[in-house]
C-alpha cells in the first residue's frame, strides 16, 4: 500500500528467497521506474514488489500470480490489480490476504465490481522467517529504520482506506501487526499513543546501538549524535 513498504518487504524477500530476482518499484522512483519496468519484464522469472503504481495501464508478459498483500484503497484498483494476470487468453491467479474482521471485502467486491473470489485454504508447511528478519534489523539499522517507517506509513494507509466501514483502524492488532513487521520495538505515533501492548515483547536490545552496515551513513549517524551530545 505504501512506497516504505515495498521497500522493506523488498528488502527482506532478498533475503528471504533465494535464486529467485526480487525487484521492487514505487512512485517515489520516478527515474529509475521505467529501467526496472523494462529489466523485470525481460525475466524469465522473478518477483516484483510494487504500489498501485503498477496496476493499470502495463503490460507484463506471463504474469502467473498477483499477491495483494494489503488491500487496495479502492474496489476498482483491486480489479486492476488482477488484470496484470490471465491476459490476452493466458491462465493466472489472483490472491489477496484479508483479516478475518475484514471479510465484508468480499460481498463488497462482489456487488460493486461483479467479481466473485474464492476462499483459499491456509497452507500447511509455513516457515517463520520473522526471526530472520529480526536478525537483519538488528544488523543494520538501513533495516531496523525501513521496518519502523513501513509500520507506520502502514497504519496511515490503513486510516485512509475508501472502505473505512470494513477497514477501520480502532480494530487493528497493532501487537500482532508489529510481529509481522518483524519490529524490534513500538514507534511513537498519534495512532498507538497511550495504548500498552503486552502481547509485543521489544527486544532487550538498545537500538540506538544498531549501526548502519554502510560505512558513510554510520559516520554521519556518529556525528549527529556527537552533535546532540
Amino acid at each position: 500500500s505504501t512506497c516504505a513498504c515495498v521497500e522493506y518487504y523488498g528488502k527482506a524477500l532478498e533475503s528471504l528467497v533465494k535464486q529467485v530476482k526480487i525487484m521492487s518499484i514505487h512512485g517515489k522512483m520516478k527515474h529509475k521506474r521505467n529501467k526496472i519496468f523494462t529489466e523485470f519484464r525481460k525475466l524469465p522469472g522473478g518477483i516484483l514488489v510494487c504500489t498501485d503504481v503498477m496496476a493499470r495501464g502495463i503490460d507484463i508478459p506471463e504474469v502467473h500470480w498477483v499477491l495483494q498483500y494489503d488491500p487496495p484503497s479502492s474496489a476498482s484498483a483491486f480489479v486492476h490489480r488482477c488484470g496484470r494476470t490471465a491476459r490476452i487468453g493466458n491462465v493466472g491467479s489472483a490472491l489477496v490476504f484479508l483479516l478475518p474482521m475484514e471479510e465484508a471485502y468480499i460481498n463488497f467486491l462482489s456487488i460493486n465490481q461483479k467479481c466473485p473470489m474464492q476462499e483459499m485454504k491456509p497452507q500447511t508447511d509455513v516457515l517463520d522467517h520473522l526471526p530472520k528478519v529480526k536478525a537483519m534489523a538488528l544488523s543494520d539499522r538501513a533495516v531496523f529504520e525501513k521496518g519502523m517507517k513501513a509500520f507506520v506509513s502502514y497504519i496511515q494507509a490503513y486510516a485512509k482506506h475508501e472502505c473505512n466501514l470494513i477497514f477501520r483502524v480502532k480494530d487493528l492488532d497493532f501487537a500482532s501487526l508489529a510481529k509481522g513487521f518483524a519490529l524490534l520495538k513500538m514507534p511513537k505515533m498519534p495512532e498507538l499513543r497511550g495504548k500498552s501492548f503486552p502481547d509485543f515483547t521489544p527486544v532487550t536490545v538498545n537500538t540506538d546501538s544498531i549501526s548502519f552496515k554502510d560505512k558513510n551513513r554510520e559516520k554521519q549517524r556518529q556525528k549527529q549524535l556527537e552533535q546532540q551530545r
